[in-house]
């Protein structure tokens, strides 16, 4: 058995979950999320906790139960709390700016970028060289912030770009003569 499926799911107060034998949905005060059922696992409700077993004979069942495990308390701890992933901005002239559901972005190229932003995801810029990219869902609000990062990934010599907050950016040495 794997040991992240060990432990049980806690459901706060304000959670409740739907049980098929395809399909869990979560909902809470922020919202409600949706999750297949992997068929080599099988999950129980206990009280307020769910358990992730894999089910006998299944190949791969004990990795299998442990993603389900983390993808369920993701899902627990997106819509109670949410995700949220803070983007820098380092450079002259590099600016952010949110407009409803587009984030437009100075880069240094000769057009400006405009990124629309998926469903269920909500954008903030601060300042405007700080973006903060919030939602219910763990997996989007981080693809949504790889993608911005990824119009002008951090370069290693200035370190010019854009970069998660939390981001160390070893620079390089410029070549002598």
């Amino acid at each position: 058995m794997s040991r992240i499926a060990k432990y049980p799911v806690e459901l706060p107060k304000g959670v409740d979950i739907t049980l098929t034998a395809s399909e869990i949905s979560v909902k809470g005060p922020l919202g409600t999320l949706k999750q297949a059922v992997h068929p080599s696992v099988s999950i129980e409700r206990e009280n307020d906790k769910l358990l992730c077993k894999s089910v006998v004979d299944a190949e791969n069942g004990g990795a299998h139960s442990g993603t389900m495990r983390a993808l369920l308390a993701n899902m627990v701890t997106g819509v109670t709390k949410g995700f949220e992933k803070k983007l820098m901005l380092v450079g002259v002239g590099y600016r952010a700016q949110a407009q409803g559901t587009k984030l437009n972005l100075a880069l240094g190229f000769s057009h400006p970028v405009v990124h629309e932003m998926p469903a269920g995801i909500k954008v903030e810029t601060p300042t405007q060289t700080e973006i903060l990219i919030k939602g219910i869902d763990k997996q989007v609000v981080g693809q949504v912030a790889a993608v911005v990062r990824g119009y002008r990934p951090p370069e290693p010599y200035k370190g010019k770009g854009v970069r998660y907050a939390d981001e160390v950016i070893v620079l390089k040495e410029t070549k002598k003569k």
